[in-house]
């Protein structure tokens, strides 16, 4: 059967789960660990993504992402190919690192954002690398022991996961500490990183076998962690998301076409548009192109990097300028006009 098209939708979040090939370890040491913490904070922020919670095990990794105007794709390739690079050249060998390509799960905000955060952060107690929450406080390879601010990960999003359990800091560390605690011997939930169909009904069988029996399989979706509901909507999004972008392209719409519209639409030269400097107009420009560019569509990062001329950073901090201009002054896009 042929794999699904992932669903690459902004402003969401998603569950990532990698594995190693035939079970082997992708992180040896604490070294390896380092070097993969350190390429993942740099994409996080030239993306502008969020993660809310992440575990490194031996063979497997956990993240909670928050995607931004970036798809979790662009992401996830650089983060997983350098690291790739790294391991190999470091640990003399060669060939595939991954089993297969990362699993994402679409993920509904309520109410499985705290159960995947927990779920995620015990995975250590689960495996028996700790073997109490006052292990699991100090230990430095999952997003918990950063939350209740035993060690400093600047890139996580820890306030907004605080913020859940309370106004005041340490109210909110002491119920968050406890929710986690309360999960320590609960059986392990499958719909949260597998369980197929299941996944998509919010791990309730009695819905699924409802389902079943009614033949609503549309309802239904593996790649999604959600309602009947919000999975209907989630499909509803890519599939327009998909049919625009097509539509756009089948009508002459690329990258020379939107950068000649744009440059027209703030009277300056097409040529300037590939010039060095912070000059308003040719700053707002370049903004717009590659905001427009990537979210509209579909274009990856690197991609209109090269045609602009400038660094993944630079297309990341373009990327947020043209964003607050069509948010601030509510510009249509060039096809819209």
């Amino acid at each position: 059967m042929a794999r699904q098209r992932r669903l690459n939708l902004p402003g969401a979040i998603y569950h990532v789960i990698t594995r190693g090939i035939n079970r082997m370890p992708i992180f040896k040491d604490r070294a390896d660990r380092k070097e993969f913490l350190g390429r993942f904070a740099q994409v996080l922020d030239k993306t502008g993504c969020r993660c809310y919670a992440w575990a490194l095990m031996s063979n497997h990794l956990h993240l909670l992402i928050h995607t931004s105007e970036n798809p979790l794709s662009n992401l996830m390739k650089k983060v997983l190919t350098g690291y790739a690079c790294y391991f190999n050249r470091r640990h003399r060998r060669c060939g595939y690192l991954y089993q297969n390509r990362y699993k994402s799960i679409l993920c509904q905000e309520d109410p499985y954002l705290l159960e995947l955060v927990r779920y995620i952060h015990l995975n250590p107690g689960r495996a028996g690398v700790v073997k109490n929450i006052e292990e699991l406080d100090t230990y430095p390879w999952t997003g918990h022991s950063a939350i209740i601010g035993n060690v400093n990960r600047q890139w996580q999003s820890t306030q907004e996961i605080l913020e859940r359990f309370g106004i005041f800091k340490q109210k909110a560390l002491s119920a968050y500490r406890d929710f986690i605690k309360d999960g320590w011997f609960m059986e392990k939930r499958k719909e949260l990183s597998g369980g197929g169909l299941r996944r998509s009904v919010g791990g309730d069988w009695a819905i699924l076998l409802e389902m079943k029996k009614n033949k609503e399989y549309s309802r239904g979706d593996e790649r999604i962690l959600g309602d009947g509901e919000f999975v209907a909507e989630a499909l509803k999004r890519a599939e327009e998301q998909l049919n625009k972008r097509d539509r756009l392209k089948r009508s002459g719409w690329n990258l020379e076409k939107l950068a000649n519209k744009i440059c027209e639409m703030l009277s300056i030269s097409k040529y300037d548009l590939k010039k060095k400097g912070r000059e308003n107009n040719i700053s707002f420009a370049k903004g717009l192109v590659a905001y427009w560019g990537c979210q509209e569509l579909g274009m990856s990062g690197a991609e209109i990097g090269r045609y602009l001329g400038m660094s993944r950073m630079g297309f990341s901090k373009a990327a947020k300028v043209g964003e607050k201009m069509v948010n601030e002054k509510g510009l249509k896009s060039p096809w819209q006009n």
